[in-house]
């Protein structure tokens, strides 16, 4: 059980998958689109909710966009997608959001390497 409130992000090309775990076990989940106003809305459900740490997982590019929506409101981990489908555990695409919440939870995710903010609007 976490000690606080933590978030999973399930990040593709077409949605973000949510799940939202509170210290007392109460689970909220919830899908969003990719735009920035879904994000923003997402953030602010984040916030309303006090999340204090988020982990996501994306392959490609597709979390960047969600990154730059979230950084400065909430400390921020990118899980290496091969590193979570590693672990032991039930896996399936409507409960990975959670898998990384409770990874996350449990101290299982290292961030993955994000460059500053300069370094990346110079790639």
């Amino acid at each position: 059980m976490p000690m606080k409130t933590i978030c999973g992000l399930d990040v593709h090309k077409d949605s973000v998958f949510l799940c939202i775990l509170h210290e007392n076990g109460e689970k909220i989940q919830h899908k969003f689109g990719v735009l920035t106003e879904e994000h923003e809305c997402m953030r602010d459900l984040m916030l309303s909710e006090s999340v204090e740490e988020c982990a996501m997982e994306s392959t490609s590019i597709y979390w960047i966009p969600v990154w730059r929506v979230l950084k400065g409101h909430l400390a921020l981990h990118l899980a290496n997608p091969y590193f979570i489908k590693q672990l032991p555990g039930k896996k399936s695409d409507v409960k990975d959001a959670e898998w990384i919440a409770t990874c996350l939870g449990n101290d299982l995710i290292s961030g993955s390497y994000v460059p500053e903010d300069r370094i990346q609007r110079l790639r």
